[in-house]
């Protein structure tokens, strides 16, 4: 399904939660659409993704349009942008010896994120 930018502003201006608004905003000025678009959808049906996905990506970059859950384990080194992490998750990414930061610190730094997008 394709969204518009239209749609997009549409969705943004209804967000109540500035941080994630902010995040849809830079990301759509840093032409990056998929990633607004992932990040514009509701919140109740954000991703809550568990560790286990993030092992079986194929590509070394991961970004996730939501929670990073600790169910799974973690054997490769990735980086792993996402909107939120669980406690534990953070401490098995930290053994696994993983790159994780939230999306907004990333946009913030006009980096250009190319990576799989997990939802």
């Amino acid at each position: 399904m394709k969204i518009s930018k239209n749609k997009i502003n549409q969705r943004m201006n209804k967000k109540t939660n500035n941080y994630l608004a902010e995040a849809i905003f830079i990301a759509k000025k840093n032409n990056l659409v998929e990633i607004a678009k992932a990040l514009s959808i509701s919140t109740r049906k954000q991703a809550k993704v568990n560790l286990t996905r993030i092992n079986e990506a194929k590509k070394d970059v991961v970004i996730i349009p939501g929670k990073v859950l600790s169910s799974g384990e973690i054997n490769k080194k990735v980086k792993v942008y996402a909107l939120g992490f669980s406690e534990k998750a953070e401490e098995k990414l930290k053994e696994a010896g993983c790159e994780f930061k939230n999306i907004l610190d990333i946009l913030k730094q006009n980096k250009k994120i190319d990576g799989e997008i997990i939802k």
